[in-house]
């Protein structure tokens, strides 16, 4: 058995703030960002991880047992952005749909919640991950009790259990996971530790004592400024550690049938996301309960500007909100001739920069072969050029753009850019000057997020 344990707000925030940038808002105006990125994520584990059981743990509303023990508890944190207070009722509605328990003890937070039902489920002999991006987790880990841990850059998870956690911090036992915090702060949770003591310090004076109460019993060993810092913050240091401690009993019981995995409302959700416009989780999540017309699905290939578009619209895009190429005024020239060749090339070299893309036979760029390349430099206007599959007649084809390529004024703009420069290179043609390449920008602003065209097109031009 597999039992996952969500921290929500945690997994919330991570989400409203990975589209902060470019926040996804439906027509009718409502930011859906949190609601997006949580079912993303709900979404990849299901999958990729396919646990039998599952729960989502939510903070209480109002103060828990450490707001009344020390006022400043998290106090240094904004206020929550009203987007998120707007989501929460809808992601909980989401989960809900999903047919997952959803837990709320009042008085203590989603981090003691989710400890103590990780710690009876260990008794039980299941396997629990807890998926947060909180480090103070490893405290709770075991050979049974897991981390889960969403990457920095959104490209998977990091899965820590005690080993793991012992030797990424450098201590002895996943509960010096507590001294380390009560030591060095946490300033996410506004809890001081002591004032000047970094993680390095800390690591080394729990490696030579082992738990905070020990260090403090041995401070005549210590010298210089760091003794003093010690014993000058000595209740603050406890105190520390006391907010620094997932609780492991609160009162809540742990029933593992009721949290067993249990199959979607797939009426409901479908309802809740077409309200919340998200076409792609439709088709995605639900397959449109079977209603989605066959579209004959293209071979895998390098992205291009250029993709067929049949009369099929499957039953979402009824739903959607998005831009479609009809909806548009646009202009996309076929160049299959010499003289239209020649045309194409002089008006590409009047220009500062333009984009351009490769259509190959693969994926892979030392083995595929070009099919067409495709240009563009004004908006709602590109042109395709189709490239003959005889390798030499192609060769010559490709070197009536070579200027292009080679012409270190122009800028060249393209998806994945490193992809296309390789092709080419085995025709002979050498990419030069500056490059701009949306997948690697997309990665800079949002590193979190997906990267492919399709994606980015919904996100930025609702398209």
């Amino acid at each position: 058995m597999k039992l996952f344990l969500l921290d929500a707000y945690a997994l919330i925030y991570r989400s409203y703030y990975a589209f902060i940038k470019s926040p996804r808002v439906n027509s009718k105006g409502l930011n859906t960002s949190a609601i997006f990125g949580f079912v993303n994520t709900l979404e990849e584990v299901l999958k990729k991880e396919n646990p039998t059981h599952i729960a989502v743990a939510f903070d209480p509303q109002g103060p828990t047992f450490r707001h009344e023990a020390y006022e400043h508890y998290k106090a240094q944190r904004q206020e929550t952005p009203e987007d998120i207070r707007a989501a929460i009722p809808l992601i909980k509605e989401v989960i809900d749909a999903y047919n997952i328990k959803r837990i709320e003890v009042p008085f203590y937070e989603a981090d003691d919640v989710i400890g103590t039902i990780a710690k009876k489920a260990e008794k039980e002999g299941i396997e629990v991950y807890m998926m947060t991006p909180d480090k103070d987790y490893g405290q709770l880990t075991s050979d049974k009790v897991f981390m889960y841990k969403p990457k920095f850059a959104g490209n998977g998870f990091d899965i820590l259990d005690d080993k793991a956690v012992m030797q990424k911090y450098n201590i002895a036992s996943p509960l010096l996971m507590i001294d380390l915090l009560g030591l060095m702060g946490d300033s996410s949770d506004n809890i001081p530790g002591a004032p000047g003591v970094g993680p390095k310090t800390a690591e080394k004076l729990i490696a030579e004592y082992g738990t905070i109460e020990n260090i403090l019993e041995h401070t005549s060993e210590i010298k210089g400024s760091l003794k003093t810092k010690l014993e000058e913050n000595k209740e603050q240091i406890i105190f520390s550690k006391f907010l620094a401690t997932i609780k492991t009993d609160v009162p809540i019981d742990f029933h593992k049938e009721e949290f067993e995995r249990k199959n979607i409302d797939e009426e409901k959700l479908e309802k809740i996301f077409k309200e919340l416009e998200f076409r792609t989780l439709i088709d995605r999540v639900l397959k449109n309960n079977g209603k989605k017309e066959n579209v004959k699905k293209q071979p895998a290939s390098q992205g291009n500007l250029f993709e067929e578009f049949t009369d099929i619209v499957p039953e979402e895009k009824k739903y959607s909100n998005l831009t479609e190429l009809n909806d548009i005024d646009h202009s996309y020239y076929l160049i299959d001739n010499e003289k239209e060749i020649n045309v194409l090339k002089d008006k590409i070299l009047k220009q500062k920069f333009c984009s351009f893309d490769t259509e190959t036979t693969g994926v892979d760029p030392i083995s595929s072969e070009l099919v067409g390349m495709s240009f563009s430099f004004e908006e709602n206007e590109a042109y395709y050029v189709p490239i003959s599959p005889n390798f030499e007649e192609a060769k010559k084809q490709v070197e009536n753009f070579r200027e292009f390529f080679e012409n270190e004024e122009i800028v060249k703009i393209g998806q994945n850019i490193k992809y296309d420069i390789i092709v080419l290179k085995k025709y002979g043609i050498e990419v030069k000057g500056k490059l701009f390449d949306t997948m690697i920008a997309h990665y800079l602003i949002n590193p979190e997020l997906r990267h492919n065209m399709d994606y980015m097109a919904e996100t930025y031009l609702d398209y």
